[in-house]
């Protein structure tokens, strides 16, 4: 119905809206229909239930201004787009420009991917889905089927929104099983804990899981965007792996109820076919002379051209996709060409910027860490100072991009590596490297030293890199803006199945399975040609390999952001990982080598650190009706 698009608040508002707009539809026959009469009509039954997909949020580089949202705001990227648009969110976090009444979180209303608001509009679909619940066993509904599978899908909706909010706010939810009335006593509304909401999530997703209407996939591109059942797996694992981490525990230990549900979550999806994606499809496209994936002679060049494949392509429906992996992928795509990739080629914008701490994240190829796990950096703040691994005898800090981890290829432009596109300049003496050249079709070496005209570091400017690197990730090889040769952007992956394969890992290493753990984690690695990780191995040391992993294989998915913060107690800080963001500092040698060295990205440490922000705070307007209706205060701490 029309007039529910304007909900905006929380639900004592949802529910002051149903009651006025009832009251409004029972004056005259003008147009409107009552919430009776949709009941009443199978079409219309259908329409409210896409109303509660209404506000399932793009993600991806969605964000305003068109930015990569947590993957900026953890220690994974910068925004080099923070000067330009000092409003949006990646400025506000590095200044510390946030408070209850207005969080950089939230977003702008208006860019259309629903990256924002989140309280008002998962409490809004929330609302949504109860009432359709409410409703839908005494609905007109023409096909059974349709209404066991409706029913399905709006409680999956659910589970997935109130997931959402637990990842943003960290703090349990009041649980709405059915919609609330106007005339309710809103002072005796209770917040379920963080496990309790979480155990509920889990309720609901087990609905769906017992539904045999519902679909595993979606298999028409007409359904492009509804929930299959299998997100209802996805969501479990994630959520009871946060459940059982150390900012949500609440000092219990869940780890063993963890490992049992992200076990039987993986089971459960590859048991519907659901597997990693595995081999390259389109080596013409990927694998030609032109791609560069990896320098030359590098052996796992193919292993990256799938990487890159699998990320720059859209799942297609179908019920034997090539792509396997992906459980849901958003309505939106990425627009990385446009908005986030190398500034120059396009002359708008270059975006998000990977940081150093990505890249030594990043192992070499004989599968050892460049740095120690148990303490990364000398300097636990700057990180200027890295504490190498004395077990890795590869790693060249004077030749840094050398026989790496196949996904670093896959996902980083670095300084060295080459592009083949449409450049729209010609280069000058200042780019030894590349000059001379005319715009057109080349190949080009990315270059990012200090000085470097184009693609060269620097702390202004929004073609720039502000930390030596540039994203490859959701960038296909070697699309161009000029002559017919640009390619659009795939649907961002909300949910795959690496992510749920690390869940488990995590989980069953805190359990005590570290075998099943180490066999886990090293499905991934292998799938990229990366040694397993040695079955000696064990404990802490385990688990920083884990999370190592982690921070490759869902690098800049926005992963990080609340990896991070579930892994601290609610008493610590963000400042040994969030309050410096480093870059690479290199400098050019008259002799054509390079000197490779660290520095902040700014000079000023960022404001986005301290304790309060391991939780988004509640809106203001949201905990001071509280206040008001029950005495009590629902706000974050620090807030």
């Amino acid at each position: 119905m029309k007039c529910r698009n304007y909900i905006y608040t929380f639900f004592i508002a949802s529910c002051a809206f149903l009651s006025s707009c009832n009251s409004a539809l029972d004056q005259a026959p003008d147009g409107k229909l009552s919430l009776d009469e949709v009941f009443k009509d199978n079409d219309k039954v259908a329409a409210y239930l896409n109303t509660c997909y209404k506000n399932m949020s793009g993600k991806g580089n969605m964000y305003f201004f068109f930015e990569r949202g947590p993957a900026c705001w953890s220690d994974e990227a910068w925004d080099a787009d923070d000067l330009d648009v000092n409003w949006a969110g990646s400025a506000r976090y590095y200044s510390g420009n946030a408070s209850a009444a207005d969080h950089p979180s939230w977003g702008v209303t208006g860019q259309g991917a629903n990256c924002e608001h989140y309280w008002d509009h998962y409490f809004t679909s929330i609302h949504d889905c109860a009432y359709f619940l409410q409703n839908i066993g005494k609905a007109t509904v023409t096909n059974e089927s349709d209404r066991s599978r409706w029913t399905a899908e709006a409680h999956l909706l659910r589970a997935y929104y109130y997931s959402e909010l637990l990842r943003w706010f960290g703090c349990g939810m009041p649980i709405v099983e059915t919609p609330y009335d106007f005339t309710q006593d809103f002072s005796k509304v209770k917040r379920a804990s963080y496990y309790e909401t979480v155990q509920f999530i889990i309720k609901e997703c087990d609905v769906a899981l017992a539904c045999n209407e519902l679909p595993w996939r979606i298999t028409t591109s007409d359904e492009a965007g509804r929930l299959p059942k299998s997100i209802a797996y996805a969501i479990k694992s994630r959520m009871m792996l946060y459940a059982a981490s150390p900012l949500y525990c609440g000092d219990k230990n869940y780890w063993n109820e963890a490992y049992t549900v992200t076990k039987a979550a993986l089971a459960g999806l590859r048991a519907q076919g659901y597997e990693l994606y595995n081999t390259l499809h389109d080596p013409n496209t990927y694998l030609n002379s032109n791609c560069y994936f990896g320098p030359d002679g590098y052996p796992l060049s193919a292993k990256s051209a799938m990487c890159n494949e699998y990320f720059t392509n859209t799942m297609e429906y179908s019920s034997n996709p090539v792509d396997k992996e992906t459980i849901f992928q958003t309505r939106w795509s990425s627009l990385s060409f446009d908005v986030e990739g190398i500034g120059a080629q396009r002359g708008y914008k270059t975006g998000t910027c990977p940081s150093q701490e990505l890249v030594d994240c990043f192992e070499t190829l004989d599968g050892q860490p460049i740095l120690n796990l148990s303490k990364p950096y000398n300097d636990e703040e700057t990180h200027l100072d890295p504490n190498y691994n004395s077990a890795n005898t590869l790693y060249n800090p004077q030749d840094p991009y050398k026989d790496r981890d196949p996904r670093f290829y896959a996902d980083i432009y670095y300084n060295g590596s080459k592009r083949y596109c449409w450049w729209p300049f010609a280069e000058s003496a200042e780019s030894p490297e590349n000059f001379p050249a005319n715009a057109d079709f080349r190949t080009r070496n990315i270059m990012t030293y200090i000085g470097e005209p184009r693609t060269g570091t620097s702390a202004n400017g929004r073609t720039a890199t502000r930390t030596g690197y540039f994203i490859r990730k959701y960038m296909t090889p070697t699309t161009s803006d000029n002559n017919g040769t640009y390619r659009g952007e795939a649907n961002y992956k909300e949910f795959r199945l690496a992510e749920v394969i690390l869940n488990f890992a995590e989980a069953a290493a805190h359990a005590g399975h570290e075998d099943e753990a180490i066999i886990a984690v090293n499905e991934i690695r292998s799938r990229v040609g990366m040694p397993g990780i040695p079955s000696t191995t064990t404990g802490q040391d385990l688990l920083n390999r884990i999370i190592n992993e982690r921070r490759v294989e869902l690098a800049l998915e926005e992963a990080r952001y609340f990896d991070v913060r579930r892994l601290h107690k609610p008493n610590e800080d963000l400042v040994k990982t969030d309050k410096w963001v480093t870059a690479a500092y290199i400098i050019r040698n008259s002799d054509g080598t390079y000197t490779y060295s660290r520095k902040p990205v700014n000079n000023t440490p960022r404001q986005c650190y301290t304790n309060k922000w391991l939780k988004s705070p509640i809106p203001l307007n949201e905990v001071n009706r509280m206040i008001a209706i029950s005495g009590e205060n629902w706000q974050n701490p620090g807030w």
